[in-house]
């Protein structure tokens, strides 16, 4: 038996004993090498300290967890994402959803409604419904949510520029359904920064934007308490091209931004800091996934404790929402996608995710048809009712290679985040475009392995089947729902309180002029049944209109 790790890699390595064993270096998709093996050494030469850096669940630096029971107490919440054609279709499926076992909703919109569009304004057409609901106004909101009871289900909703408004919209048919606010349950993303680093989905310059996003923090620390302010996502960021490294700094970097914003505004770190949730993406690499998520806890558990000195332990605990990676999806043999999947939500569970999304099948070739969605939901109420996987708090703590893997990944995003700050912050480093020159160098970099054939993407670059997927069985939007949306919208601004919209909206303006908190103006506009459009034709007349730039 050997003494050590250096004596069996030389063993290992003698042409004898290792016959046909890859010699070659070997890295994770984020780049970093990786040794054949891992031990007790590894450990000690990074400086590893076991009680230090890791620790018991639920405990500082909260790694393994930051709930002591984790999944022992109950399973993740079981989110699809899901939102298409009409608010009437997508209610429909979010009942079928809820029937089959999903315990919250996840609520996608259009691109109209993420960009500050009417349903029937020309910028619009061919959009509506295509990516998500299409909702211009209280009404659409009230269809949506019908027959679900929004004091027994908490629902995420994906909106950025129009976040604020969204959540006004959500609270304003929780009252109708009899709901105080100060029950209402949900997460509005609300991270506009990514938008301008990876989306594009963003209206207005950052600084009135960043406003908007303050305003939120602020109303719902005093009238809003268990709805979660912002979901800061490097979910987005990924998609785009980034590697896990860039993936944990640059979201903790715009975390870093919002927290100072809020600071600014006057707001106490342990006032809002509870609020704060994340939301990641679950790639192919499966320890690299796991030990990302072990690594974003310690850190945020460092920058809420030691850069801005929360006390309350919540403010220093990452809650985050997982979704698996849209990107990996292929039209090529589309059934592989379920593996893909499958061996992606399981990243998510290993490294202790509070939600999760499972991806669909077919999701490269259209939105994802019913019977996909319910194999997606059925993969994760496998994994958490007879894998086993959730019997043992964090089960790879302990793990040699876990833990370096953990340990390498938190401080090169830290370099990553010093690097930041040098700058000045994360607006300043947007400015100068350097997020996104990172993301598009990765990008660039993942793409010329896939084309050369080292990184493998089986049915893409090996293992290929020439036959075309079928695209009889997809998802299609019907043009006469399209019709019903914009004739709905255009009933609405006939049978409105005119007097009451338009008072509304002035005093919206008024607002937008002012350093007042915009939230309880556009409370009143969405409960005078005002357009999404209106009320954001009112911001860009007040806060202008950002110019998307290439990103080259």
């Amino acid at each position: 038996m050997s003494d050590n790790k250096n004596e069996w890699i030389e063993n290992t390595l003698n042409p004898a004993t290792a016959r046909g064993a890859r010699k070659e270096q070997f890295t994770t998709e984020s780049g970093i090498d990786q040794d054949w093996v891992y031990g007790p050494e590894d450990l000690k030469e990074i400086g590893f300290d076991y009680n230090e850096d890791v620790g018991y669940p639920g405990e500082y630096p909260y790694v393994r967890g930051v709930q002591p029971t984790m999944y022992r107490g109950r399973l993740w919440s079981m989110r699809q994402y899901a939102g298409y054609a009409s608010a009437e279709e997508s209610n429909r499926r979010y009942k079928f959803l809820l029937e089959q076992g999903q315990t919250g909703l996840s609520v996608a919109f259009d691109l109209p409604t993420q960009m500050g569009y009417d349903s029937d304004h020309p910028m619009s057409l061919g959009e509506v419904g295509k990516v998500g609901v299409p909702i211009s106004s209280l009404r659409d909101m009230e269809i949506l949510f019908e027959g679900i009871p929004l004091d027994k289900v908490s629902t995420s909703m994906t909106i950025n520029s129009t976040a604020s408004i969204l959540m006004c919209l959500y609270a304003a048919v929780a009252k109708k359904q009899g709901v105080p606010q100060d029950q209402i349950d949900g997460t509005i993303q609300n991270d506009v920064l990514k938008e301008y680093i990876a989306r594009g989905t963003y209206i207005y310059p950052p600084a009135p934007s960043m406003r908007l996003v303050t305003d939120v923090f602020e109303y719902c620390s005093a009238n809003m308490p268990k709805f979660n302010t912002i979901s800061i996502s490097g979910y987005h960021m990924r998609e785009a091209g980034a590697t896990a490294i860039q993936e944990l700094a640059f979201t903790f970097a715009d975390a870093i931004e919002y927290v100072k914003a809020a600071l600014d505004r006057g707001l106490e770190i342990d006032s809002f800091g509870p609020r704060l949730s994340f939301f990641f993406v679950a790639h192919n690499n499966l320890f690299e996934e796991v030990a990302k998520f072990r690594a974003a806890r310690r850190m945020w558990a460092k920058i809420m404790k030691d850069r801005f000195g929360a006390k309350n332990p919540r403010s220093w605990t990452l809650r985050f929402h997982t979704q698996t990676a849209g990107v990996t999806l292929t039209a090529q043999q589309p059934d592989v996608n379920v593996i893909r999947c499958t061996v992606q939500a399981l990243a998510g569970i290993l490294g202790g995710t509070q939600s999760l999304h499972v991806n669909s099948k077919d999701e490269a070739l259209a939105l994802p048809t019913e019977s996909a969605v319910e194999l997606s939901l059925r993969t994760q109420q496998v994994l958490g009712n007879e894998s086993g996987v959730a019997d043992v708090i964090d089960p790879l703590g302990g793990s040699y290679y876990i833990e370096h893997l953990t340990k390498t990944l938190e401080d090169e995003a830290f370099k990553y985040i010093d690097q930041i700050d040098k700058m000045g912050g994360a607006l300043a480093a947007l400015d100068a475009g350097f997020q996104i020159r990172e993301i598009h160098d990765a990008a660039y970099k993942h793409q010329g392995f896939v084309e050369s054939g080292e990184r493998v993407v089986v049915g893409v670059n090996q293992f290929i089947n020439e036959q075309a997927p079928d695209s009889g069985n997809i998802l299609r939007i019907d043009p006469a729902q399209t019709k019903a949306q914009v004739d709905r919208l255009q009933d609405v601004r006939k049978t409105r309180d005119q007097n009451r919209a338009q008072k509304a909206l002035e005093n919206l303006e008024k607002v937008a002029k002012s350093d007042e908190n915009t939230i309880p103006a556009i409370m009143e506009c969405v409960e005078s049944y005002c357009t999404i459009g209106e009320i954001c034709d009112t911001f860009r007349t007040n806060f202008g209109e950002m110019e998307h730039k290439a990103g080259i």
